[in-house]
């Protein structure tokens, strides 16, 4: 399932579908679970993770609907996430102004908690050629160590970590109020992606829908984390076939320039 923010009616997502020229992203009975097959995250953990809500977003027809994405922290002012994220009225990413509001929940890993940052998107800026954007919040954030990016090529049968916001439901899914985690490993490199399969807490661990842009990253020995990739699209959850994700080495460069950070990592640590 293409892993594009829902859109709520049928006859609206259809409409989506034609124009970004997928079939795929209406929530089908069975593939709406938070990281099917993960387990929430304590809070405290994994603070760079990142929830998108985006409001208000129009529609061909002049209507609108509300959605949301995954994202990380990547420098004290900047978040990625997967450039599908943020398109204009036919679906086609945007750089510039975010093209709907769009506000960025970060340190948090319960919606009911008071902890982290609830912080406007102000700006998006596209990757070229990949399914990755960089957006900039209104006010930096100062107390959370943002993910630091790969710079060197992904190694096959590395194993990840993921988190993600995705839905929790197969029934009017909406997106987690917990914030989620399972671990992968990087089946295949393909190009610019990284083809990721359910490693724990099972096989058919795999991304959901709202889970767009959440990253994937190795879990190092000195206790940091690096980005590897963040989460583009795959088969309906939960699933054990290969999930598409579209890697950050390619573009680090770019990533660096265009958030004013120089935090990478040259090396690709694999954790086991």
């Amino acid at each position: 399932m293409t892993r594009l923010p829902a859109i709520a009616p049928r006859i609206a997502a259809v409409a989506a579908a034609a124009a970004l020229g997928v079939s795929a992203v209406l929530a089908a009975p069975g593939s709406a679970h938070a990281i099917a097959n993960g387990i929430p995250v304590t809070e405290g953990d994994y603070t760079f993770a990142t929830k998108l809500t985006m409001t208000e977003i129009p529609r061909p027809d002049g209507t609108t609907y509300d959605s949301a994405c995954s994202a990380a922290l990547i420098a004290p002012q900047w978040i990625i996430t997967a450039g599908h994220c943020f398109h204009d009225v036919w679906g086609n990413p945007v750089s510039g102004p975010v093209p709907y509001a769009t506000t960025a929940t970060v340190g948090r890993a319960n919606l009911d908690a008071t902890t982290g940052h609830v912080i406007d998107v102000v700006e998006v800026q596209q990757a070229t050629r990949l399914d990755v954007a960089v957006a900039k919040l209104a006010t930096p954030i100062t107390d959370i160590a943002p993910l630091s990016v790969a710079t060197t090529k992904p190694e096959t049968g590395a194993i990840v970590r993921m988190t993600g916001w995705g839905a929790t439901s197969s029934n009017n899914p909406t997106p987690a109020t917990h914030l989620q985690t399972g671990q992968f490993m990087l089946n295949r490199v393909a190009g610019t992606s990284a083809m990721m399969v359910g490693y724990a807490p099972a096989a058919n661990t795999s991304a959901c829908l709202y889970d767009s842009g959440a990253p994937y990253f190795t879990e190092n020995p000195d206790g940091t984390q690096t980005l590897v990739s963040v989460e583009s699209d795959g088969p309906p959850c939960p699933h054990s076939q290969e999930e598409t994700t579209a890697r950050v080495d390619h573009i680090a460069d770019w990533i660096h320039q265009t958030t004013g950070q120089s935090g990478s990592k040259s090396a690709y640590p694999v954790s086991q």
